[in-house]
């Protein structure tokens, strides 16, 4: 079911400059793979912490208030990732997170090898080559599907072992747009090596909701919420029992499970709760849902079927409009039908380049981004002979209204 007019104008209320930039003006942003619109009520709650002087751990009130507001934003992410075990801790980025946890699962396993693919980011690629090096372990990258844009588990399994000791796993690419499924992959790898540890980078995966940490049978997740409605300056990362165990950087005399290094922004940690809040509500109009984790699995469905609208109108046209896969110039990576999109689709304008096809949108008040085959994403264009592309990315919060004035400027450019 796709949000209806009434719903979708209540959504967008609540997000900040959703249809105007505050240095460009009026525009519509197809750029939520490089950061997600920030909800109003993140905005507010930063500000209000921001004026906090007091830190955690003291014994006076507001102290005892913060500690109060970061045990409630565990319990939080606890929520909405499903995740009952393990713990969460925050970072400075999920970038420097997925490095920390990649470097404790090597460096804690001795020798074998380490397993991850060509379609992950560099965030988890380079963490698993430089910590397997270190570790002197084999890092071995599966090759993903370029037809398709994905990886699947039968791609993994020819290069798992029994010494196969870390994992490495995209949830979704921010190239391509396709998701992988976790669950399945992660319970090709434990058949093979039960003790495997397991860790995923859900960077681009978690704004569009139907996390389930605990189907997954993995020991690491991490995610940056400026991607998911928060805002920039820090990453969140789950981490298993059996992970957060082993040796680590920490203080000395500190407990052996604690990860978290100095202190920690109190407002990072509320306006996760602002996140998990917001999801709630959309649930609730979406659905007859009582619980709080009930809500958040219908917003989850919600966003998926509303960007799988707008991504079926940006490829095959609404109204008169032509959409994308008819446009004969334009080339889609990944393919037109894949099942595995997630509200975003990469291009190519035979005989535009790729930079004025960007600027052309961006003239006409149109965001959108180019992906160059640089260290980020030589890994999925080098293959297709590419040297960059045009991502376009929507969100659960853009319109068909939005697509048809894209699809009106594409028809300009690649006509």
């Amino acid at each position: 079911m796709t949000l209806s007019t009434g719903l979708i104008d209540a959504v967008r209320a609540r997000f900040a400059h959703v249809d105007s930039c505050p240095f460009q003006g009026p525009r519509i942003f197809f750029e939520n793979a490089g950061g997600a619109l920030t909800l109003n009520s993140v905005v507010e709650t930063s500000a209000r912490f921001a004026a906090i002087p007091d830190n955690q751990g003291r014994d006076n009130p507001a102290s005892q208030a913060l500690v109060g507001v970061i045990a409630r934003a565990k319990a939080d992410m606890a929520l909405f990732m499903n995740a009952t075990g393990g713990q969460f801790i925050a970072g400075e980025s999920g970038t420097e997170l997925l490095f920390r946890l990649i470097r404790a699962a090597c460096l804690g396993t001795g020798t074998g090898t380490v397993v991850g693919s060509t379609l992950e980011h560099p965030a988890s690629r380079s963490a698993a080559a430089k910590w397997a090096d270190a570790a002197g372990m084999a890092h071995i990258c599966v090759p993903h599907d370029n037809a398709t844009g994905t990886v699947r588990a039968a791609d993994y399994l020819p290069h798992i072992g029994a010494d196969t000791r870390v994992a490495t796993i995209l949830h979704t690419s921010p190239v391509t747009g396709m998701g992988v499924d976790v669950a399945e992959i992660a319970a090709a790898i434990r058949a093979v090596s039960p003790d495997c540890f397991i860790i995923v980078d859900g960077i681009q995966h978690a704004a569009h909701g139907r996390l389930d940490i605990d189907s997954y049978d993995i020991d690491g997740y991490v995610v940056s919420p400026y991607k998911m409605f928060s805002r920039h300056g820090y990453g969140i990362a789950w981490l298993s029992e059996r992970l957060a165990a082993l040796p680590h950087q920490k203080l000395d005399g500190a407990p052996a499970d604690s990860w978290e290094m100095g202190t920690r922004d109190t407002g990072a940690y509320a306006t996760f709760s602002d996140v998990v809040r917001y999801f709630e509500w959309l649930g609730s109009a979406v659905s007859d849902a009582a619980g709080p984790r009930a809500k958040i699995e219908a917003a989850g469905e919600a966003i998926h079927a509303q960007e799988a609208a707008l991504t079926e109108a940006m490829l095959h046209g609404t109204g008169s409009l032509k959409g994308l896969a008819d446009m004969e110039r334009v080339e889609i990576i990944g393919g037109v039908d894949n099942p595995a999109r997630e509200g975003l689709v990469s291009l190519v304008v035979n005989g535009v380049d790729t930079a004025e096809v960007v600027a052309r949108l961006n003239a006409e008040g149109i965001r959108t981004h180019i992906r160059r085959a640089d260290h980020y994403s030589r890994n999925v264009l080098d293959p297709l002979g590419l040297a960059d592309c045009v991502r376009v990315s929507m969100c659960h919060y853009n319109t068909v209204g939005e697509v048809a004035q894209f699809l009106a400027v594409m028809e300009e450019i690649a006509g």
